[in-house]
């Protein structure tokens, strides 16, 4: 045993330091808890040992032979699809200036080894979405640590590692604050068990009229200025909605100005262009909504500009000056600055449309399109009379980002590590306690006398759809085109005991008791290899709970589809207590997760209440009986 491990050994003991050295570790993320995270495992000698591969292996503890520990390539997996940035470099210090601009992952991976460099390390420059990165592939683990800095990609990797049954570390920081989140297939709450907020949207007559906030600037800059001028239009964007609230005649009137600019933007490349986008968003556009003396009644209304009128006083090139001024994020530049930065990355901008890119969309780490974005908000928020912003403050607030400091992810990555040690006492049964006495942690900065706080982790919730599901694996053949979804449908019927059922992909319901259409097409039209998810609904009386299929290739002979495993049972929906409504008794038992009204299940009742409606009338009309209809709520009501 090396000197450097001894210390390891005494603390966590021969057995647990084996598995951990013989671990297979996934690592999502090489950020600001990414490198600490990768720092630690490195440290701590995570998959630094060569394993015994495809042998089972035992642990022997107190004289109990255990069940195998791994049986897995040891090593660690880094997936990071960024590149590293300046702004990255005073909280990630696995990053130097030297290394602008390249892969975090690559980078991280050559950095880390100095460490320790018996430990094998594998980095992926890539995205987890990416149809690579299957169940198959995190059933490689023996652990995975998220390390991500937003929701999509968390909730995709929580969703990933509930399918492989791999235990999942959660982490994240906010600040000064952070936590970690121990997650296990059917022993604890998963990340989707508690709602997350959803991304706002903004009323798009709020961002286009009557802004009264600097984000609503940034937003018309971000997700209608910059897209109509360089990218696709804003009713892809989903930052902008139109909403009850809205007033249709305004609405209109603001498509009418989207197709104006679109003519604009023809003349992109001459030297005029920058002027003709200026005078028509900040002077044409707000003379129009001065008009509307109404809107302005409670209100200061909008001053326009013209740019002829703020660049009179400019003695230097106007592109030049711009681009001395971008340079300066940290200041708040004036109205005439703001014109000149302006100036510029309309110019930049231009060139790489011209140069080739047909879409240039908003990155918070694209220099130009930021340029652009905190230039044109500014002048907007001059327009309409509230605060400007540096450069800095509005790529935080354009791109979504959460505040992080080294220190917050120093101990939020250290505590990743040692929720990481309980979870493997546990897969070598050296515990009893629920994943080897793992805890949701907590940083709590408010507290001077107690800065790590924790709570027993939480048992699933019953109505959760992203854990309640039983997973499996459904294998197609390799050439996929000779089967179709008849065979998908007959599989499930023999092989789960399904009589009444709908499938679902993410296109939508492929398949119900009223939707047979499809039977005979067939299946790579709907499924794909890849990390895609099949939904299997049951809509017998009997309310089992979905079943989940991940789509996995066989290579070698296979003829037909065939699920693994061979026979699936599903349990019932957990029974839950509704109250009293409408006559009926309280504490009648449903099932947690009934289908929806919208659902197929409901569709399918309401389109027979539909024919019993029907068929209700024809009668009516031959018996000359008198028969009233009332929809009550959804459910259609015969009244004779």
């Amino acid at each position: 045993m090396q000197r450097r491990d001894r210390g390891i050994a005494q603390s966590l003991g021969l057995p647990l330091t084996k598995c951990v050295k013989e671990s297979r570790v996934l690592l999502v993320g090489a950020g600001g808890i990414g490198c600490e995270v990768l720092k630690n495992l490195v440290c701590s000698g995570f998959g630094s040992l060569p394993g015994v591969y495809g042998a089972e292996r035992r642990a022997s503890i107190d004289g109990v032979e255990q069940v195998p520990v791994s049986t897995k390539k040891p090593g660690i997996v880094v997936v990071d699809l960024d590149t590293i940035d300046l702004s990255n470099l005073n909280r990630q210090f696995l990053f130097r200036k030297q290394h602008i601009k390249k892969p975090k992952a690559f980078v991280a991976k050559e950095t880390a080894s100095q460490f320790n460099p018996s430990v094998n390390i594998e980095a992926h420059h890539a995205s987890i979405f990416d149809s690579q990165y299957d169940v198959e592939f995190f059933e490689s683990f023996d652990l995975v640590f998220n390390a991500l800095d937003n929701l999509a990609a968390r909730r995709h990797v929580n969703r990933m590692c509930l399918a492989a049954n791999v235990p999942l570390v959660e982490s994240g920081t906010t600040g000064f604050n952070g936590q970690v989140q121990a997650i296990k297939k059917g022993v604890t709450e998963c990340y989707d068990c508690n709602p997350k907020p959803v991304q706002k949207s903004f009323p798009i007559c709020t961002i286009r009229s009557t802004p009264s906030q600097p984000i609503h600037c940034i937003v018309w800059a971000k997700s209608y200025l910059l897209p109509e001028l360089f990218g696709t239009s804003e009713e892809e964007s989903a930052d902008v909605a139109v909403t009850e609230g809205d007033n249709a005649e305004e609405v209109a009137k603001l498509k009418e100005e989207a197709e104006a600019l679109k003519n604009i933007r023809l003349m992109m490349g001459k030297s005029e262009f920058a002027q003709h986008v200026f005078d028509k968003v900040f002077h044409d556009d707000i003379e129009r909504l001065r008009s509307m003396t109404e809107m302005w009644q409670s209100r200061r209304p909008p001053q326009s500009l013209s740019f002829d009128g703020l660049k009179a006083d400019a003695e230097e090139d106007l592109v030049k000056r711009g681009q001395a001024l971008s340079i300066q994020d940290q200041a708040v530049w004036d109205v005439k600055d703001d014109l000149a930065v302006f100036a510029y990355s309309v110019d930049v901008l231009s060139n790489r449309c011209q140069a080739g890119e047909t879409v240039i969309e908003f990155d918070k780490d694209d220099k130009d399109t930021l340029d652009f974005v905190a230039a044109a908000a500014n002048i907007r928020s001059h327009v309409f009379g509230i605060p400007l912003h540096s450069e800095w403050e509005i790529k935080q607030m354009a791109g979504n980002i959460i505040p992080a400091i080294a220190t917050s992810n120093a101990l939020t990555a250290s505590l990743c590590v040692m929720e990481g040690f309980k979870i493997m006492r546990s897969q070598i049964g050296s515990s009893t306690e629920t994943l080897g006495g793992s805890k949701m942690v907590f940083l709590n900065s408010r507290s001077t006398e107690r800065l790590i706080t924790t709570q027993s982790l939480a048992a699933p919730v019953p109505e959760c759809p992203v854990c309640s599901p039983l997973y499996a694996k459904l294998a197609l053949p390799a050439s996929g085109g000779e089967t179709t979804l008849q065979d998908l449908v007959d599989l499930l019927r023999e092989k789960v005991g399904y009589e009444d059922f709908s499938i679902t992909t993410e296109a939508g319901i492929i398949y119900d008791p009223d939707l047979e259409d499809n039977l005979g097409r067939p299946m790579e039209d709907y499924i794909t290899h890849g990390n895609k998810f099949i939904t299997v609904t049951d809509e017998g009386d009997e309310g089992k709970v979905d079943l989940v299929l991940s789509t996995i290739v066989r290579t070698e002979a296979q003829s037909g589809l065939q699920l693994l495993p061979d026979r699936i049972t599903l349990p019932l929906k957990p029974m839950k207590e509704v109250p009293e409504t409408n006559g009926h008794a309280a504490g009648t038992p449903q099932p947690v997760n009934a289908p929806a009204a919208t659902s197929s299940a409901g569709a399918k009742r309401k389109r027979e209440a539909e024919d019993e409606v029907e068929s209700a009338k024809k009668r009516a009309r031959a018996g000359k009986e008198e028969v009233h209809v009332v929809d009550d709520d959804g459910a259609i009501l015969l009244d004779d």
